[in-house]
């Protein structure tokens, strides 16, 4: 059973940085794509960046380029989101996702095809 376990969220102040984990287990992370999502009180969940399984394809939400950087570490099974120059907008519950990547060079930021999903972790931040 595939399990993802997300980590790293906290309070910042605007302008500030966080970086997010996600660990997953039970299967090779170089089988799946990862994406990150986010949720905020009393708004859609919405698609924020993607990383494909072994060659390096990203898709970044538009509001965040320039600011997240997804990166895998497929040897450790971790999936990394580090977020530069926060807003308050920014704030949510981000959860990280996996879909099978059978081409290596898949991703999407919808999560409906998701087939496995963390619990979320929180990021505030204060303006």
């Amino acid at each position: 059973q595939l399990q993802l376990v997300e980590s790293g969220g906290g309070l910042v102040q605007s302008g500030g940085s966080l970086r997010l984990s996600c660990v997953v287990s039970g299967f090779p992370l170089d089988y799946y794509a990862i994406g990150w999502f986010r949720q905020a009180p009393g708004k859609e969940r919405e698609g924020v960046s993607c990383i494909s399984a072994r060659l390096g394809r990203t898709y970044y939400k538009d509001s965040v380029k320039g600011r997240f950087t997804i990166s895998r570490d497929n040897a450790k099974n971790t999936v990394f989101l580090q977020m530069n120059s926060l807003k308050p907008e920014d704030t949510a519950d981000y959860y990280c996702a996996a879909e099978r990547d059978y081409s290596g060079n898949y991703c999407t930021l919808r999560g409906a095809g998701m087939e496995n999903w963390g619990k979320g972790t929180p990021v505030t931040v204060s303006s």
